[in-house]
């Protein structure tokens, strides 16, 4: 393919990892492409410390990027697809999903049975303070914000971080995980691990590029979570997991009096699954008043 594709990032090390990794698999297949950078409301607000979901929730890390594609900057959007909201622009296609790394997350600093009677955790996710709480209820919660070298410097003492495991992955620094959070139990987020690119749909060359790195089985996994969060309409407000492994689909939404949780099987037919993954998301709303 003669043409460059322009791929546009968010600016963190990690955001540039991944859509490096892009590059290089589509230069495997002939194609050529560069990085365009792109300053987003998220990564302005980092030093702030506000809580994500306060500032606009998942797409303040995507909104500008996608911004990118639809005026013309770039060719398509790189984005980690736990940030990509289920409301998306009509223009924009999700061309590819990369090969998933691990969907589970992880603390840093101690392990979860290691931690003290009301030790301190440091977490921007309102999903991972539900889950933990549920576990270990005598856990206090902090704020977390910042780029992953920031997070790792901020360690409550006795306690720990929350981080994802892929994140750690993308940057090598597995090293630091002290303990893996079991995801069966620890329902990771919708599209945790996963790197997706967005492209106009009228944009038949770009979507022809992006369809040669696609993951099959990760696209299917990843919409399925998806269309779980987003029939629940929610995004970082509201404590939501959704994990397919395999051929199980893991469910997780918090209430403010019991939360839920449910496994369902999947039939492998993308459609049907789907729609199993809604049904989930009705029961799973009336069963929390969500």
């Amino acid at each position: 393919m003669s043409v460059v594709i322009r791929l546009a990032t968010r600016g963190s090390r990690q955001a540039v990892t991944q859509a490096e990794g892009v590059r290089t698999a589509l230069a495997q297949r002939g194609i050529d492409s560069e990085l365009v950078i792109v300053d987003t409301h998220g990564d302005r607000t980092q030093a702030a410390n506000v809580p994500l979901h306060q500032i606009g929730g998942q797409g303040v890390f995507t909104k500008e990027v996608q911004e990118a594609v639809l005026d013309g900057r770039a060719d398509a959007a790189v984005h980690s697809a736990k940030d990509l909201p289920t409301e998306r622009p009509a223009q924009l296609e999700i061309g590819a999903i990369m090969a998933r790394r691990s969907a589970t997350d992880a603390l840093i600093g101690s392990k979860l049975d290691e931690l003290g009677e009301g030790a301190t955790i440091a977490t921007g996710s309102v999903r991972r303070r539900a889950q933990l709480a549920e576990i270990r209820p005598d856990l206090r919660f902090i704020e977390l914000r910042g780029n992953i070298e920031t997070r790792l410097q901020k360690i409550p003492n006795g306690g720990a971080i929350v981080m994802a495991v892929a994140a750690l992955e993308v940057l090598d620094l597995t090293s630091r995980i002290a303990d893996v959070l079991d995801p069966s139990v620890f329902i990771p987020a919708v599209g945790q691990g996963a790197v997706a690119v967005e492209c106009r749909g009228d944009d038949s060359t770009t979507l022809e590029a992006l369809q040669k790195i696609n993951d099959d089985a990760t696209f299917g996994s990843v919409t399925v979570e998806r269309a779980y969060l987003g029939e629940l309409g929610a995004g970082c407000s509201a404590p939501v997991g959704a994990h397919v492994v395999g051929q199980s689909l893991a469910a997780f939404l918090g209430g403010a009096a019991t939360n839920f949780r449910s496994t369902v099987e999947l039939s492998g037919d993308l459609e049907r699954d789907v729609e199993a993954a809604r049904a989930l998301a009705v029961t799973a709303r009336s069963a929390t008043g969500v």
